[in-house]
């Protein structure tokens, strides 16, 4: 799908706090700058292969699988 590099997809977070997430994200791809944000924050639609949100319930909850975007 990209060109991005690196691992671009982080399904075993869901579950897990977004502050760790975004730690072992960042860990497993330096690459990326992981963000944390509550679900329905508002952001940029365009695609980035630095860039994975983290998507947190109001609990700090990972809701769905991170990806690179």
């Amino acid at each position: 799908m990209t060109d991005c590099k690196g691992k671009s997809s982080w399904p075993e977070l869901v579950g897990s706090t977004g502050d760790a997430a975004a730690a072992k994200i960042e860990k497993e791809n330096p690459l990326v700058d992981a963000i944390v944000l509550l679900d329905g924050t508002p952001t940029t639609k365009d695609f980035r292969c630095n860039r994975v949100w983290v998507w947190v319930d109001s609990h700090g909850v990972v809701l769905r699988p991170p990806k690179i975007g």
